[in-house]
């Protein structure tokens, strides 16, 4: 068990590791909840369990710049969504089948 300073700091690169993507006002909060909610901790599994919930309340994501628009995966409208389509229309579409059964 996890009871004195030189044990928790044993798990000192976790918490650091986990406090990186925090604000940096809340990473010396962060650091003393982490240490207080590591006494009694026997591994690193049962501390970075224990370490992810008190990361989950110091969290806060960034907002979103994209907020209210419609997703899509690049920057750029795609071409797919914004030509006509092909198909039936085309004078060489289904050329292939039309021709599958001729005799050679």
């Amino acid at each position: 068990m996890a009871t004195s300073t030189s044990q928790i700091s044993n798990f000192d690169p976790l918490i650091s590791r986990l406090a990186g993507p925090l604000e940096p006002g809340d990473r010396a909060a962060f650091r003393a909840a982490a240490e207080n909610a590591l006494i009694g901790c026997s591994g690193e599994g049962q501390a970075y369990r224990t370490l992810r919930d008190v990361w989950r309340l110091f969290f806060r994501p960034s907002p979103d710049p994209r907020s209210g628009q419609t997703r899509r995966l690049g920057s750029r409208p795609s071409k797919l969504a914004s030509l006509e389509p092909i198909g039936a229309d085309d004078p060489r579409a289904g050329s292939r089948e039309r021709h599958r059964f001729e005799a050679r």
